[in-house]
């Protein structure tokens, strides 16, 4: 089976082009071929789908086999892929993911190679019920959780999946791998929750790190820092236009107020082509 590794901003995904493939069971192929060592290595693994209500349709299965809703990275690396490939000549196309059609803008530049994608990543979510969040309410803004001995402050957003931000004076010198797997599976998360620790520069400048349900930390989560922003302009701290500073790179994110819409652009990169055997 033919596969195409892809990274935005140190997301790694494994992509297959199911116009060309099949897969029987993503499930389990995630688990095998995101293994470091003995399979390709990955956050986990992106199916390219044909699609009758939009131009193509995406789903993704993170390391551990749990299917996500939704990756702004992934999705970034989807339409690098099929203008790339010639799969489309439209710069504008639309994208079907598990949370709904997402839109995507592409920026060729004069050789038709991709510089960056801008993806319109639709309303934040903040009902806890819809994110969901098991605490009452209409919003989830300064909610003490507790997590490796100390109280963390959450705002809790859905940006198609869940997510719990919380702001910290310096995110590089928190030990993820103790914090990130207890907020991630704590009690008030029925579907589990996705995690930004989000430090502020200034109101224009933001830096992140992230531990994402089913796959730890990674360098990079486009939804998260989509639900990072929308978090800070909840909490007085930023403006609604930031530059997004991530371990794998940085975006730029605009949460509109004109349509209510988060909206992320960055780079999208190819790694390596490959044929796999398992």
């Amino acid at each position: 089976m033919r596969f195409t590794k892809m990274q935005g901003i140190g997301n790694d995904y494994i992509f297959i082009n199911c116009f060309e493939e099949t897969v029987n069971n993503p499930e389990s192929l995630a688990i095998e071929m995101s293994r470091p060592h003995f399979g390709v290595g990955a956050d986990g693994i992106v199916l390219i789908e044909p699609c009758d209500s939009a131009d193509f349709g995406m789903r993704i299965f993170n390391a551990d086999g749990s299917e996500a809703e939704i990756c702004g990275n992934a999705t970034r690396c989807i339409g690098k892929f099929v203008y790339e490939r010639k799969m489309t000549d439209r710069t504008t196309i639309t994208l079907l993911t598990k949370s709904g059609i997402k839109l995507l803008h592409i920026n060729p530049d004069e050789n038709g190679m991709v510089k960056s994608v801008r993806v319109d990543m639709g309303s934040p979510e903040l009902d806890p019920q819809k994110i969901p969040v098991n605490i009452g309410g209409d919003i989830v803004l300064g909610h003490r959780i507790t997590a490796a001995g100390h109280q963390w402050p959450i705002t809790c957003v859905s940006m198609g999946n869940p997510h719990a931000v919380t702001f910290v004076p310096d995110v590089d010198v928190l030990e993820l791998s103790l914090i990130g797997p207890q907020f991630e599976n704590n009690a008030i998360f029925p579907r589990r929750t996705n995690t930004e620790f989000v430090q502020i520069i200034d109101r224009k400048h933001i830096k992140m790190r992230v531990w994402e349900r089913g796959s730890g930390e990674t360098l990079a989560c486009g939804s998260g820092a989509c639900a990072a922003l929308v978090a800070s302009v909840l909490n007085g701290k930023a403006d609604r236009e930031v530059t997004m500073q991530l371990s794998g790179g940085t975006l730029k994110l605009e949460w509109s107020a004109s349509d209510n819409h988060v909206y992320q652009e960055g780079p999208a990169e190819y790694v390596f082509e490959g044929e796999y055997l398992g």
